[in-house]
Formats: structure tokens, sequence, C-alpha cells
């Protein structure tokens, strides 16, 4: 699959409470046009990273309604929106209007990745915003069959993008993914939330050599928009053929072979 595929997965993705933000647009929280925004941005996140010489792909679970249900990436908040797309050269603006969100889970993890300079892609093992029935701004853990199709597409994505490893964050992740995934490609990193934070510091900063600071120096602080001191371009719009929905460059490096059988 290349980046255009992915997407037209992700708009066959259709579960039963669940926010889908590439495709449905909330209408309580979303800015006109966010769903074709987070679209465009998703793609250019899988062109650049089938581009480089990707180190790791960071799994989570799935979207919190806090974070990833706003911004349509995974692992982010409202507050390090502008951090992850600048990661990747891209010029942001938020899809959501009203004052920037923030999420726990995010500022742990981007505690650690603002200390780390090597390409690191984020995304989660269901792709979408599960949610408790009647409650759109809730979570839920996502089911076997949405499990099952969050894996598939994942594979898809490991295949393009081609990562040294990818690390699971969490017991939910990492087993969702240790009967799919090699041993020898798949690490593991305990939760950030529940008491977990300072085991996530410990071994990030194992897995990545010292090379941000003492956990003890990484601990959370309440989250500040980071303003870039500059007005953005408005991004490009995305190509014809997509819709949404409104809820109520060079050659390539050598990289690792991702060719996982599907029936593993």
């Amino acid at each position: 699959m290349n980046s255009n595929q992915i997407l037209g997965a992700l708009e066959q993705f259709q579960f039963e409470n669940t926010f889908n933000p590439w495709f449905e647009r909330c209408p309580v929280y979303d800015s006109r046009g966010a769903p074709e925004l987070r679209r465009y941005y998703l793609s250019e996140m899988l062109k650049r990273a089938a581009e480089t010489e990707l180190d790791a792909i960071w799994v989570g679970r799935d979207l919190g309604h806090r974070g990833g249900r706003r911004t349509g990436l995974a692992l982010t908040d409202d507050i390090h929106f502008f951090d992850h797309l600048k990661r990747w050269g891209i010029e942001p603006k938020r899809p959501t209007s009203g004052q920037p969100v923030a999420e726990r889970t995010a500022s742990a993890i981007w505690s650690v990745l603002l200390q780390i300079q090597v390409p690191i892609f984020l995304w989660n093992v269901f792709p979408l915003h599960p949610y408790c029935n009647g409650d759109p701004f809730s979570n839920r853990a996502h089911n076997a069959r949405e499990r099952k199709a969050g894996v598939e597409l994942l594979i898809a994505i490991l295949e393009l993008l081609k990562p040294k490893r990818i690390i699971a964050i969490g017991n939910d992740a990492y087993n969702a993914l240790c009967t799919t995934i090699p041993e020898e490609k798949l690490c593991k990193a305990r939760h950030p939330s529940y008491g977990g934070q300072n085991e996530f510091l410990r071994t990030m900063r194992t897995l990545y050599d010292r090379r941000y600071p003492d956990p003890q120096r990484c601990q959370l602080r309440p989250g500040q928009p980071r303003s870039t001191g500059r007005h953005h371009r408005t991004a490009p719009q995305p190509a014809a053929g997509h819709r949404h929905r409104t809820q109520g460059r060079g050659a390539r490096p050598h990289r690792p072979d991702w060719n996982l059988a599907k029936d593993r």
C-alpha cells in the first residue's frame, strides 16, 4: 500500500461507537474542513516517513478523546500538535477551535520525543477513537474485531515505512502485536498512565541509549501551546475524491524487510 491506499483503507473503517478523525467532523470542537486537514497531514507524514530511514514506530492502543480524536495524530494532543508536524517539516494549522486541550499520555510521550532527534512515526493498534455508547467524549478499549482490522492496517504501514523496530506502549499494544511482529523487532515500554510514568521514562532512556536527560528531568509539566512566533501557511487542499462524515524524493535507503506473513 502507498499513502493514498492507506487513507482509502481508513475510510472503510466503520465501527459502532467510534470516531474517524480523517473522515468525520466533530460538530462540537472541529473547525470547518477539519477532516480534510487531518487527511492532508497524515498523507504528508506517511510520504515523508517512507522516504527516510525510520528508527521506529511507537504504537499505542487507540486514539483518546482529548488527543488523537482532535488532532488526527496518534499519541498527540493539541499542546504538542505543532511539535509533531514541525518534526516532519509540515506547516501546522489546528483542525480544532477553542483553547488547546492537553492529554496526560501525550504529555509523557512528548516529554521523551522532544529530547530525541531520530525519525519516529506514531501510530495505534486501532487507529480510530473508540468511545462508550452514548458518550462520544469518553474512551473505551477497542474490541477484538476492531483490533484485527487495526493490526492488518498496521502491517501495511510497516511494509510501507520499514522501521528498524516497533516500540509498543503498554500491555494492550504489546499483546496485540506480539503474535504478529517478529520478537527481535518488537520492544515494549510500560504505558505512562496509572503510575507508570517513571518506568516508561527509564525504558525509553535505555532504548535510546541515554540520548535524552535523566527521567527526573523529564517530569510532566503543565502544557502550554508552543508559539512559533510567525503565521503559518494554510495547508494545501487534498485531492478531490474524498468525503467526510459529520458525527452527531530521491533514492530510498536500505531498510529492514517487513514482509510479514498475513496469517500470523
